[in-house]
């Protein structure tokens, strides 16, 4: 039986990443069996003999470094397309093209000054792949001889500059997450505005913009473009923030500015530039569709108190399912996103809503090349069988969803609790979004409003999922919130240790209680955007256990992938 059903979640995984942007994932896991399936679940069960091992050939530093990534081309059919939109396509691939070399100069500099000093050609991917020479899944460590530490504030502050000396001096200027902050020859910190400090690739990527609206057949998606164009010549962004949320019928989408704030780990105010370029699943969006109605009733419910969840998420919340056709800038730095919760903005989220956006190809990509091998060497035999992808798009998506829910600005009159949260903001808003996105699937499960599977898959997927993510290091705020969650959880009981063979149990009956009283944990530190309460937090519990790091060796000695790298471009669509 057991055998069978790792078939049967094989087989959805070969199934559901063929190309097609049409297909739903509820689709795909009615696919049949195949004879390929069979073969590759042999290779999951049976270890190679002795006899049949060849000495390899010692790799290279560079060549093992790549081996943290599984590659996999990024495409998409277009041909539902238009001539006009297929040629769209490309002026966004262009504008995003842009972004990437932006966030170059953020991260690190000038990209082709590191790049062209490398001579190792697999070292000088890893550079282009990390945006520097510093590994983004390994703490920011550098993997280049003769660099030190990464700034923790990047290239967005100067690197010389203390956090007392931004304090004592910071203003709203200085604090914008639109400004590069600068020292004059007095020593005094100026503010100049992205637009000014990078004026000609602005420009640059403001006109692919208007000559990708002119070809817009949406007029939603052209008025957003129009914008959005605009907001990059003057770092004004809400207009189009209103308008990405007003659209709804677009076959194509653009998701492109200076947008996250996890680059700046000295202080987590300061956005990069990021883009993604993508192909809607019109099918699989009508279905998810649904689930915002629900939004209102889950943050009345949420397990807290009442003034934790006085702010009313908006209304005009939508889902959406898309192939994604290219990555950018930040979005592409490091571990890759798998899923979009956007805007930012929390007058804008208070007043619209949020859009989320779940690239079913990457994610496919990787529940196939890592959640399931992770399973296969971390789960208890027994569980395995609740590692589904219909649980992973599930987990994934109310993940996003949860960003929605929740407190935006603090109860202690301290701004926003991404001001008052600092540099922890990131780490705790993504550790929020995971336990209350399980939080709200426990919930629509009860209500009989998810499209099939059982609680345990759910569960069991939520804690594979974890040691996928807490892989990506204490640089990724998604690590950080994985690495926090995870030894809550062991803690708690939810998950159990075996020390015999190194696997992990989910106990679904404490499962439950520790899922709402992290969340009630967490929407706590929030509300009273307590930093010093935090920054405890972290230092007591942002630690790997033996067993953990035991877990994690075991993933590593079989090889296992720590996320994906991309093959992308307009040749790469059909």
């Amino acid at each position: 039986m057991k055998n069978q059903l790792l078939c049967i979640t094989l087989c959805i995984v070969l199934s559901a990443c063929q190309p097609q942007s049409e297909t739903d994932p509820s689709e795909s896991a009615q696919s049949a069996q195949s004879s390929q399936t069979v073969q590759k679940e042999v290779a999951y069960q049976q270890d190679p003999k002795p006899e049949d091992i060849k000495k390899q050939p010692e790799k290279s530093a560079g060549a093992q470094l790549m081996d943290n990534y599984a590659g996999f081309t990024l495409t998409a059919n277009l041909s539902h397309l238009s001539d006009n939109q297929q040629k769209m396509v490309d002026y966004l691939i262009q504008a995003a093209k842009v972004m990437d070399d932006l966030f170059w100069l953020q991260s690190y500099g000038e990209k082709y000054d590191l790049l062209n000093s490398i001579d190792d050609p697999d070292l000088k991917r890893y550079a282009e792949i990390n945006y520097g020479p510093w590994d983004r899944l390994a703490g920011d460590k550098p993997f280049i001889e003769g660099y030190g530490i990464k700034p923790p504030g990047a290239r967005f502050y100067p690197p010389e500059m203390a956090k007392e000396e931004f304090n004592t001096q910071a203003d709203d200027n200085l604090r914008s997450i639109y400004t590069l902050v600068r020292a004059d020859e007095q020593g005094q910190l100026q503010a100049i505005p992205y637009h000014v400090a990078y004026e000609e690739a602005i420009l640059q990527a403001a006109e692919w913009l208007k000559k990708a609206a002119e070809l817009a057949e949406d007029p939603g998606f052209k008025n957003y473009l129009t914008l959005r164009a605009q907001a990059l010549l003057n770092d004004e962004y809400q207009a189009s923030d209103r308008a990405w949320l007003d659209m709804k019928n677009n076959a194509v989408d653009v998701v492109i500015g200076p947008i996250e704030t996890y680059e700046d780990q000295l202080f987590g105010y300061k956005a990069a530039y990021e883009a993604f370029v993508l192909i809607k699943d019109k099918k699989g969006s009508e279905k998810l569709a649904k689930y915002a109605q629900f939004l209102p009733r889950l943050q009345a419910e949420l397990p807290v108190a009442d003034k934790y969840k006085q702010e009313t998420p908006g209304t005009d919340s939508d889902l959406n399912a898309y192939d994604a056709v290219y990555y950018a800038g930040d979005a592409n730095a490091g571990s890759k996103t798998i899923a979009i919760n956007l805007p930012n903005d929390e007058q804008v989220q208070l007043e619209k809503g949020t859009r989320r956006l779940q690239l079913k190809n990457a994610m496919h990509a990787k529940f196939e090349k890592i959640l399931l091998p992770i399973a296969h060497e971390l789960v208890v035999p027994e569980q395995r069988k609740h590692v589904t992808f219909e649980a992973f798009f599930a987990n994934t998506m109310f993940h996003e969803v949860a960003h929605g829910l929740g407190i935006k600005n603090t109860l202690t009159g301290q701004g926003t609790v991404r001001e008052s949260l600092k540099e922890y903001a990131g780490a705790v808003e993504e550790g929020k979004a995971d336990i209350l996105g399980l939080y709200m699937v426990e919930k629509l499960h009860r209500l009989g409003e998810l499209d099939g599977g059982e609680l345990m898959d759910y569960y069991t997927t939520f804690m594979a999922g974890i040691f996928r993510s807490v892989r990506f290091g204490s640089s990724s705020a998604h690590g950080v919130a994985n690495l926090l969650r995870f030894n809550y959880f062991a803690e708690h009981g939810a998950f159990n240790y075996h020390q015999e063979s190194g696997h992990y149990s989910v106990n679904p009956e404490k499962m439950s209680a520790a899922i709402a009283s992290l969340s009630e944990k967490i929407l706590t530190l929030q509300g009273d955007g307590d930093y010093q309460a935090v920054a405890d937090w972290f230092q007591q519990d942002g630690q790997m256990s033996p067993q953990l790091t035991q877990a994690l060796d075991a993933i590593n000695r079989a090889g296992i992938p720590v996320d994906i790298v991309f093959q992308q471009g307009r040749q790469y669509l059909n």
